[in-house]
């Protein structure tokens, strides 16, 4: 007998605006920390603990394979029977458990045999406890249950431990291996939480027909797609680390942490979507499925361009607030590299909404692989003469270069799901905005970088705003219709 499940699911719209406070609490608490962070540290503690976490992100990788993409997808449909759910989180978690191992006990090795590993091996044993902190977490099965109230609330909380924790004891460079482990609970500490909560909604009672199979191969493909994903996301800071030195590492980790806040934001949707685009697929209600699809590309356009547009223009003025003085070389670098955030927010409405529901994951490989083999390739051609300017070069051609692969293979279904009038839209609005950003550059230039990037933002936002108002754009419109019925 099928046996319901207790679990709530919100509304998208609830849902989406806790992903957003989430998402800007990715942003705000490093806004908060990044400026004292950088002068207290500097470049070079920066490089060393950023080259660390690009390391080690391939063992955690190794440890998860796939299964925090697929059991997204797995557990949501499943999630209306606790039997079915209960056992699907088992075998998910088991498989899990036994590739940690195996990831760590190699990471532990080649930390003996690498001479540049074992020099930093503290920071490297702080680092990878994130490895651990993942798996015991299963913000994967919290997702599928689109709790993501509980996952706002508790990731907030131990972001707040984190602030506490790194204004108490970040006083000098040397403290950079303390600010390592403080990184790492702040990101992913609260995943303890996760663990001892599970047993609220699935049982651990002991099946006697685990099918482990049935997960493997897709589990394989989606770990290729994160593999590679990872591989070109982390390889410039690598290739940098080993080709240049800690300092240009530390400019580039400056816009790369910019970035990553971008499309944190940016992306927001797309990690609701998910759980919600899996269950329709499975209930077979193509309708709500086109319509969630049409809303998230249209989402990706309004907020991806005017932000690409608005950190090259004012890049300078964002450097020297979030990192200060010494890091003027980040200034071209965050230039280079703020276009890709446009191409990763589109990719990721072809990827996670898409191609994986759609369970057309093989082609999310085939577009990764093509994205790290050109990222390597410009690297290598770049990172000598150019440093960090190369690398972010480089980031901005792969990642083009991945979005147009799923497009190529999504090229028959795409006709009914993207809106060309509202990228005409979204790209003249942003055009507008941006001659009134250029107007009031040529007008006013503050002494201060933070009073200058806020002024500069209200009004190259706020025009933005009116123009998308004055063309009808339709989620503005709809915003703004909803919000004066609410109102009267």
């Amino acid at each position: 007998m099928k046996r319901k499940t207790n679990i709530k699911i919100h509304s998208i719209k609830y849902n989406l605006f806790m992903n957003v406070i989430l998402k800007a609490s990715a942003f705000i608490f490093p806004l908060i920390t990044f400026p004292y962070v950088s002068r207290i540290l500097g470049a070079g503690a920066n490089g060393k603990i950023s080259f660390a976490s690009s390391v080690i992100s391939y063992f955690s990788l190794c440890a998860s394979l796939g299964i925090p993409s697929y059991g997204i997808r797995k557990c949501a449909e499943v999630r209306d029977d606790r039997e079915l759910l209960s056992k699907t989180v088992q075998e998910l978690l088991m498989i899990n458990i036994v590739c940690t191992v195996i990831s760590y006990t190699i990471l532990v090795m080649l930390i003996f045999i690498i001479p540049k590993f074992y020099n930093q091996r503290i920071l490297f044993w702080v680092t990878s406890l994130s490895i651990i902190f993942n798996t015991l977490g299963v913000d994967w099965f919290y997702q599928s249950i689109e709790q993501y109230d509980y996952i706002t609330i508790r990731n907030i909380l131990f972001k707040l431990i984190a602030v506490v924790l790194m204004f108490t004891f970040i006083r000098e460079e040397k403290d950079y291996i303390f600010y390592a482990g403080i990184t790492v609970i702040g990101s992913v500490g609260s995943n303890i939480l996760n663990m001892l909560k599970l047993n609220h909604y699935v049982t651990f009672k002991k099946y006697h027909n685990y099918n482990f199979i049935q997960h493997l191969q897709p589990i394989f493909v989606l770990f290729l797609y994160n593999a590679t994903t990872t591989i070109f996301t982390n390889l410039d800071q690598v290739m940098l680390g080993f080709m240049s030195n800690s300092k240009e590492v530390g400019y580039y980790a400056a816009t790369v942490k910019i970035k990553n806040i971008l499309i944190s934001v940016i992306t927001a949707l797309g990690s609701v979507m998910l759980p919600r685009v899996a269950y329709y697929l499975k209930k077979n209600e193509k309708g709500k499925f086109i319509f969630l699809i049409r809303e998230s590309f249209d989402f990706i356009f309004v907020s991806a361009v005017p932000i690409a547009i608005f950190f090259i223009v004012e890049s300078r003025y964002i450097i020297l607030f979030l990192a200060g003085d010494g890091y003027e070389k980040s200034i071209t670098i965050l230039q280079l590299i703020a276009p890709s955030v446009i191409f990763i927010g589109l990719s990721s409405v072809t990827a996670w909404q898409l191609l994986i529901p759609l369970k057309m994951e093989k082609y999310t490989v085939i577009g990764a692989v093509i994205g790290s083999i050109i990222n390597l390739t410009v690297n290598f051609a770049l990172i000598p003469n150019f440093g960090g300017a190369g690398a972010a070069i480089a980031t901005t051609v792969a990642e083009l270069a991945v979005l147009l692969t799923h497009f190529f293979f999504l090229r028959g279904k795409m006709k009914s799901m993207l809106d060309i009038k509202e990228l005409v839209i979204t790209t003249l609005s942003g055009v507008i905005a941006l001659i009134g950003l250029l107007l009031l550059n040529s007008l006013i230039k503050l002494n201060n970088s933070f009073l200058q990037c806020i002024v500069a933002s209200i009004v190259f936002f706020g025009i933005y705003f009116l123009a998308l108002l004055l063309l009808r754009e339709s989620i503005i419109t709809d915003y703004v219709k909803n919000l004066v019925s609410k109102v009267r």
